[in-house]
């Protein structure tokens, strides 16, 4: 199996694993005040502030959640609630047109049921916002904003963002800013304090931790809405009971990634290079969409006109070559990516492109089946198509 779908999933990192072993085989609620409950909070104490080193933060600033879907939700819906509730006039929620679903499905949901106003902002043709273009939907009314939300790097087609500069943007009018970090940890030199956002998303499968555990971080001063209600963990911001061996793994794997972020950053970034040439060598007419430079280093979102991408996905797959497809399938129907075509593409184009992410473990040896099974698969993948119309 050559598998390159590392911004899906990763790993789980050996280290991690054996963190989490170790804390399976404990007994202990975190927020017990016996014994037994004093050890478990002690390793969810210890995780926190692992991570809050690893990312440049505090940790007090470090909410504990189940992953990126519900920090992303509890940023969008509670920061939403907090300033909506003291200002009613703040309404406006500013997010990018290339967000993933976990932001921009929140968001719709509160402008049909909250009453909130969404304005996705456009990008270039790299995928990338310009911060004046934020910073014109903002002067036309600050006052009713309420938050701001963009992802540090994008999933589909890893563009980098200017988040420090989008940050300022909406600092200036004291407004809150959110940012999805999923993909950039353990690849960008995420920095909570530096970066100036307000809240930041992070989440461990993404980096060799496991399914099930992640953060939001939240600047001192920005406190959110609960979207959980129960037992009042985590500051009263997200009740629930701690899952202590989780965290632990999560822990482990925010600080290898960030520890090791600088020399695995530049290892992707070659092998990625090295993907991109050889599937053009086979393939002189495929397109690399996204930002050329300013993008996640394991990331290469390459567009095959002619194709249909789950078409293509599907023979690779019959082959051992694991990717993913740069449309999203809902119900067994394709549908264009929500990304290509923010980023200018028809619809036909929005639904040719595959994303080959790479991570720990991928190899030149990967790169090199890939290259003697895309021209093939390629060929097969534009007569099926042509034959169809």
């Amino acid at each position: 199996m050559v598998y390159f779908d590392h911004a899906a999933t990763t790993p789980v990192r050996p280290e991690a694993v054996a963190d989490m072993t170790a804390e399976f085989g404990a007994l202990g609620n975190a927020s017990a005040l016996h014994a037994a409950g004093r050890r478990a909070r002690r390793a969810v104490e210890e995780s926190r502030e692992a991570v809050a080193e690893a990312l440049g933060a505090t940790p007090h600033e470090v909410v504990f959640t189940s992953g990126g879907t519900e920090a992303d939700n509890l940023a969008v819906k509670g920061l939403y609630w907090a300033r909506n509730g003291a200002d009613p006039a703040r309404r406006r929620i500013l997010v990018s047109a290339v967000e993933h679903h976990a932001v921009l499905d929140p968001a719709h949901w509160m402008a049909e049921h909250q009453g909130a106003v969404v304005e996705e902002l456009p990008v270039d043709g790299r995928g990338r916002l310009d911060p004046g273009t934020l910073r014109a939907a903002i002067e036309r009314d600050p006052a009713s904003v309420a938050l701001v939300s963009v992802m540090w790097a994008n999933n589909e087609v890893g563009t980098v963002q200017p988040v420090a500069e989008l940050a300022a943007a909406a600092a200036e009018y004291g407004i809150w800013f959110h940012t999805d970090a999923v993909q950039a940890v353990g690849v960008e030199p995420v920095d909570f304090a530096a970066s100036g956002v307000s809240a930041l998303t992070v989440t461990g499968h993404k980096l060799g931790g496991p399914v099930g555990a992640g953060a939001l971080l939240l600047a001192r001063g920005v406190d959110p809405v609960p979207v959980l209600h129960g037992g009042g963990q985590e500051r009263e911001v997200r009740s629930g009971t701690l899952m202590t061996p989780l965290l632990r793994g999560f822990a482990t794997a925010v600080r290898l990634a960030a520890a090791e972020r600088v020399e695995h950053a530049a290892e992707l970034a070659t092998l990625r290079d090295e993907l991109v040439e050889a599937v053009r060598a086979v393939v002189p007419d495929a397109r690399l969409n996204g930002h050329p430079t300013d993008r996640l280093a394991g990331n290469a979102n390459i567009g095959f006109p002619g194709c249909e991408g789950d078409a293509l996905l599907m023979l690779l797959d019959a082959q051992g070559i694991e990717c993913s497809t740069g449309s999203a399938c809902s119900a067994g129907v394709s549908q264009a990516s929500h990304v290509l075509l923010a980023l200018g593409a028809d619809p036909d184009t929005a639904r040719d492109s595959l994303r080959f992410s790479l991570g720990r473990g991928s190899t030149r040896a990967d790169v090199k089946t890939l290259a003697e099974a895309i021209g093939p698969a390629v060929e097969r993948a534009r007569a099926a198509r042509a034959k169809r119309r």
